[in-house]
């Protein structure tokens, strides 16, 4: 379940939310997520309802509403930026006004013509104030209603006070009056207020170009052939739908009627068409470009390849790795202590001035300079930024600790089939065979659906043979080959143990054999061609201090070969899935943390009790299920590009932590010792939380090219 929360400001924010749900007993798991301003529950099977989780949201100060499957990702038009921006255009209008008075005065007005400025810069400020720093005294109001305090409270009191000294100034007539500070403080805080709130779109930006892919209604076929029109979240399994051109596929589907040009670039990553007709699966997001198709829906959309990765790129600020336990640590900590420090602050400079004015504006100061919005946004606007550089690059992040633990690799371990080689077989040698065995070898292999008789079928040269012998009788024998009677005579191909039953004598060589009854055996030598990208990756792996070795359950031939044409330093073959566990467990036992890249179902524990794990789109559903990462395009590079990545990320965190450390280590004693203005304050406050979101992006820039997309999934002759 999924709560729209707009009061997410900071870490404290965050903090309270996550403490107040998850010492419900209704409430098993709450995360709260800083940048996109949601919050994922989920409720305990002793839940009735959401009445009370959403009540004791709005106890708290964050008042919260469920958003349902259709708009779970769908951004609604950026209303606060516009009001933000709106906000700090009057604010600098009546600061730059307020300012030209408060020169007249500075220049040495005195009497009647001071009062006037005074009066005139009163009435400027005051309905500007109001109405621009609305902003912070509407959430520091809901926060000190609750018995709470946020990061605006101070920030409210600092504009407040301001303002109040000054109409208290002007009413009786004093020289000093704090207009131009409280306009400008509100000015400054605003920019920066817009600034974090325009960055923390860019780093969501990935997210929100995925939620303009999501479809809204779509056109159900009826068996009559009727057609509706009927919202996304009411499509379930076995619905017909029809998509025009122009149209995105609204669910993931599969083509029954008709044929079309997609564009697929959201998984291949390249916009060149790709043709689909019936038969052919296509997930929600592709954009239908020439001819309408009907197609059955696969799954609803809550469940769809498009919700998908959006939730993955959701949990990207949700993972508690060790930086963000760090970072929560921190801020639970921060508050409590600079409010005292702020106290403290106060205390000293009365005892020392024995002014309350001068002693308030100080200790303001300081409790506005050491808001900890950088300290809280160090880690996740890093993550975010990160995730959406891996799904650009056709990387899917399912947790969001995962770049954490994949920056700390020592080792990748590989899996063969299917992973570093494409799991379809090539024939590498190719015996001598007569007509008559051409043919029988033929008809057999067409009629097997074995991948190894695949791989022999696409080999010959004349497959309009099969019809000249059509085999009887014919049997496949499962783990063994198939076997059939051609022209009379029985005929096997398959294992060579087994076809050497019938054979006359036992032919030496790998691969399949074939022979007729009381015939000489043939062997297919057979290869498989290694995956786009393989030779790069691991040579790229290698150049990052990272060894590899192949985890296979393959004979150790196949596997040898494989290690040495990528020059991979250890293989181990025969393996069990019990084996490639304990592989992984004796490497952990040395302190070797290992990065596991598998796709099959047997490679779903090695995967699961890995360091950290990746698996292409391809793989199995254990296996992506169980897999960190997730790689959409056919092609290793992938997974350099992602370790290198989260290197960056980690270092970019660090970085992040650093700025927060330093800006506070010389803006405390600053502000303590009254050399800060209120004003001074807000403008380094904003600005250090707008330098981690920037140091942030950096993470957009391209460091490697984009691996290379991969083959077309289902297309269709043009």
């Amino acid at each position: 379940m999924t709560l729209s929360a707009p009061t997410i400001r900071c870490g404290g924010c965050v903090a309270a939310i996550e403490r107040a749900l998850v010492s419900r007993p209704d409430v098993d798991r709450a995360r709260a997520n800083l940048t996109l301003r949601r919050i994922s529950v989920t409720p305990s099977p002793a839940a009735a309802d959401l009445s009370g989780i959403l009540a004791a949201l709005d106890r708290i100060g964050h008042p919260a509403t469920p958003i349902d499957a259709a708009d779970l990702f769908v951004e609604a038009g950026d209303r606060t930026g516009q009001a933000l921006l709106r906000a700090v255009a009057v604010a600098g209008f009546g600061a730059m006004n307020v300012m030209l008075l408060s020169v007249a005065v500075w220049s040495g007005a005195t009497g009647a013509t001071r009062d006037s400025f005074h009066l005139i810069s009163g009435l400027i400020a005051v309905p500007i104030v109001a109405y621009a720093g609305r902003f912070f005294f509407v959430s520091a109001w809901r926060a000190l209603r609750r018995g709470g305090v946020n990061m605006d409270v101070p920030i409210a009191l600092a504009i407040a006070l301001a303002t109040t000294l000054s109409l208290y100034e002007t009413a009786r007539g004093g020289d000093q009056v704090f207009f131009d500070a409280a306009v400008t403080l509100t000015f400054f805080l605003l920019i920066g207020r817009w600034l974090d709130h325009r960055m923390r779109d860019r780093a969501r930006s990935a997210m929100t170009g995925l939620a303009r892919l999501a479809v809204r209604e779509a056109v159900e076929v009826a068996p009559s052939g009727a057609t509706r029109a009927v919202t996304v979240d009411a499509i379930v399994a076995g619905m017909v739908l029809r998509i025009a051109p122009g149209e995105r596929i609204p669910v993931d589907v599969r083509i029954l009627a008709g044929a079309s040009d997609l564009d697929r670039s959201l998984v291949t990553g390249e916009s060149r068409p790709v043709s689909v007709g019936a038969g052919c699966e296509v997930e929600a997001g592709a954009l239908n470009l020439t001819g309408p198709v009907d197609a059955v829906a696969l799954r609803p959309v809550s469940d769809s390849f498009l919700a998908q990765m959006m939730a993955m790129l959701a949990t990207a600020e949700e993972g508690r790795g060790r930086y963000v336990r760090i970072a929560d640590r921190a801020a639970r900590l921060y508050a409590p202590l600079i409010h005292l420090l702020a106290l403290a602050t106060f205390i000293g400079w009365m005892a020392v001035t024995g002014d309350w004015q001068v002693a308030a504006f100080v200790a303001i100061s300081v409790l506005i300079v050491t808001c900890p919005c950088a300290l809280a946004l160090a880690v996740p606007v890093a993550h975010v930024v990160a995730a959406g550089r891996l799904m650009a690059d056709g990387i899917l992040m399912k947790d969001g600790s995962a770049l954490e633990r994949l920056a700390h690799i020592d080792r990748v371990a590989w899996d063969k089939t299917g992973t570093l080689t494409t799991g379809e077989p090539t024939i590498r040698a190719w015996p001598d065979m007569d007509a008559a065995s051409r043919r029988a070898v033929t008809s057999l292999a067409a009629r097997s659906a074995h991948p190894a008789a695949r791989a022999i079928a696409r080999r010959l040269v004349a497959p309009a043979m099969m019809s000249a012998d059509v085999p009887m009788d014919v049997v496949e024998r499962p783990g063994f080959g198939v076997e059939g009677v051609i022209a009379g005579q029985r005929a096997r191909l398959g294992r060579a143990v087994w076809v050497g039953e019938i054979a006359a004598d036992m032919a030496t060589g790998d691969g399949p054999a074939f022979a007729f009854d009381g015939g000489a055996m043939l062997r297919f030598a057979l290869d498989e061609d290694l995956r786009d990208g393989a030779a790069d990756a691991v040579a790229t792996l290698a150049g990052m201090n990272l060894a590899g070795e192949i985890l296979s359950g393959d004979a150790a031939p196949a596997v040898e070969r494989v290690r040495r044409l990528l020059g991979l330093g250890g293989a181990q073959s025969g393996m069990k899935p019990a084996d490639k566990i304990a592989r992984l467990d004796d490497l952990r036992a040395q302190g070797i943390r290992v990065l596991m890249v598998g796709d099959g179902l047997n490679d779903t524990a090695a995967l699961a009790a890995a360091h950290v794990s990746m698996a292409p789109a391809t793989a199995s559903d254990a296996g992506r299920a169980a897999a960190d990462l997730v790689f959409l395009r056919d092609d290793l590079r992938a997974v350099p590009q992602a370790v290198g990545l989260a290197r960056r990320t980690g270092r970019i965190v660090r970085q992040n932590f650093g700025l927060a450390i330093l800006y506070n280590s010389i803006a405390v004693p600053l502000a303590v010792a009254g050399l800060v203005t209120p004003l001074i304050a807000a403008i380094a406050m904003s600005a250090s939380s707008v330098a981690v979101v920037a140091n942030s992006l950096r993470l957009n820039r391209r460091r490697a090219p984009i691996a290379a997309p991969g083959a077309v999934l289902c297309e269709v002759p043009a």
